[in-house]
């Protein structure tokens, strides 16, 4: 599958297919269905400085087009992660993409201090996370505090930065160019679009926190809009996500101009996805003679 080879970052990957942060654990929960190793990359869960219960209540919900999440960011915390999965993640054979974020610069920043002692590949910066010390909005909704976190994170870090950004984002352009200015070695979008769900039997607010992350493929034209217009306004790679459940989908990405694209969603609905769209894509790419994926990044 040497056709499916790509660089990100400096990193060669053996294919630009990737498991999205949150929703294939650590990559082993995967290895029942297929060797892990095919992936081209696999993202950590995002983590946080400090261990996080998550969210009460009901944390996913299905609609007719995706889910809705509110899981709250649960996870072990980044000491945990480092000390007990960390060369687990790197032993399954790919490349390791670690998901940071933090409620304040400074847990980002110690994070991240943390993260310097270990080797992985790419760090990714999760700028979705509620900034506790201005309100609660989101680090990545405001193009100058989304700046700010990029600027004081890509001096500290020793792994190639990639940024991900969130389509709630006042201007997803503008954020996009502003964490590019800021250091930014690469960029990843979108995340979840907020949204909400109403139980008409109980008539209750399906979610404790009234609103909850929404993806799946009724997000992913507008993803694909949203990574198209940031690929034309920025020179630093672009990895895309967002609805994304088979090789056709994942193409549109690429010919749009992601280097790579992550998978998300696709791998609660069907376990096989990933390995599916990354036999598909070579298969797509052997049937039309194309010698290799990057000859149809971008061309649109």
């Amino acid at each position: 599958m040497n056709r499916l080879k790509t660089e990100l970052c400096g990193v060669e990957f053996k294919n630009p297919v990737f498991a999205a942060s949150g929703t294939f654990g650590y990559g082993e929960e995967y290895s029942q269905y297929y060797d892990p190793s095919i992936v081209g990359g696999l993202c950590s869960k995002g983590l946080t400085l400090h261990p996080k219960s998550g969210n009460e209540g009901i944390r996913i919900w299905e609609t007719p087009a995706g889910i809705m999440n509110s899981i709250g960011l649960e996870n072990p915390g980044v000491k945990h992660f480092v000390e007990h999965e960390l060369e687990r993640m790197k032993s399954l054979g790919t490349k390791v993409i670690v998901n940071i974020g933090g409620n304040s610069i400074e847990e980002y920043i110690e994070g991240v201090e943390i993260l310097n002692e270990y080797d992985f590949d790419i760090l990714e910066l999760n700028i979705s996370c509620p900034n506790v010390k201005s309100g609660g909005m989101a680090f990545g909704i405001k193009c100058d505090t989304a700046e700010m976190v990029v600027s004081k994170i890509k001096p500290l870090t020793k792994h190639p930065l990639m940024v991900k950004l969130s389509p709630n984002a006042e201007n997803i352009v503008e954020m996009a160019k502003a964490c590019e200015s800021a250091g930014a070695d690469a960029l990843s979008l979108v995340n979840t679009f907020q949204g909400m769900a109403i139980d008409v039997d109980t008539r209750k607010i399906v979610f404790e926190n009234v609103y909850a992350g929404l993806s799946g493929p009724a997000i992913k034209p507008i993803a694909l809009r949203m990574v198209h217009q940031v690929c034309k306004a920025v020179d630093i790679p672009v990895v895309g996500l967002g609805g994304i459940m088979n090789y056709k989908d994942a193409l549109e990405f690429i010919m749009a101009g992601a280097t790579a694209v992550q998978i998300g969603t696709a791998n609660f609905v069907n376990p096989n996805a990933i390995e599916e769209i990354i036999r598909d894509l070579d298969k797509y790419l052997l049937d039309n003679n194309i010698q290799s994926i990057a000859e149809i990044r971008g061309i649109l």
